[in-house]
């Protein structure tokens, strides 16, 4: 499912947004009616709807949009999903990519659905650790696969730009479910395919 502008971009809630992001401008010793701020606080307002739109969305929805019968019963890879996330403790952005497999049991689902999950989930305030369970869950509750793996590399800008200033720090989260839990060999295999 695609938004529009109109929405994502609730004028109404662009407004309230923008009268508190001046104050903040004001609070941080700026002055927002200066040139070059006079746009900014409709700008973040707009901007923190889109990197919220996910709270619009249904992961378990957009996977159900495209079920197909299938007989196929070995993994199904997307790795490489392009993942752009903000930390719900700093308001900051975490940039990686995720990988999502399953194994079907008579269901499969369009492979853009997957990374309309995983956008789905990552368009919300955020810990990197529930948006993996979040995406494994989803998958698992909308398909009833025998097994889902999901795992997500990232960069924390709230760790790199500010706190301990760590700029080539990555955090890895996994989360599995099934046959990747209950096999060594599967979950290898799963592992072996995303290095």
């Amino acid at each position: 499912m695609s938004y529009t502008k109109e929405e994502i971009y609730s004028s109404e809630t662009t407004e309230q947004l923008a009268v508190h992001v001046k104050e903040i401008l004001r609070l941080l010793g700026e002055d927002p009616e200066r040139e070059g701020l006079l746009k900014t606080p409709e700008r973040v307002a707009k901007a923190l709807q889109f990197t919220t739109k996910g709270y619009n969305e249904d992961g378990i929805e957009i996977i159900r949009q495209a079920i197909f019968d299938e007989k196929y019963r070995q993994m199904v890879l997307v790795k490489d999903i392009e993942l752009y996330s903000t930390c719900e403790h700093h308001m900051m952005p975490f940039i990686g990519k995720c990988h999502v497999a399953y194994i079907p049991d008579g269901k499969i689902t369009g492979l853009s659905k997957i990374a309309r999950v995983v956008e789905t989930y990552a368009r919300r305030l955020q810990v990197q650790e529930r948006l993996t369970v979040q995406i494994r869950d989803c998958i698992q509750e909308a398909l009833h696969p025998l097994g889902v793996a999901v795992v997500i590399e990232a960069n924390h800008t709230c760790m790199q730009v500010r706190g301990v200033q760590k700029a080539n720090a990555v955090t890895t989260t996994s989360a599995f479910s099934g046959v990747f839990l209950s096999s060594s060999r599967t979950r290898n295999e799963f592992l072996n395919l995303i290095r």
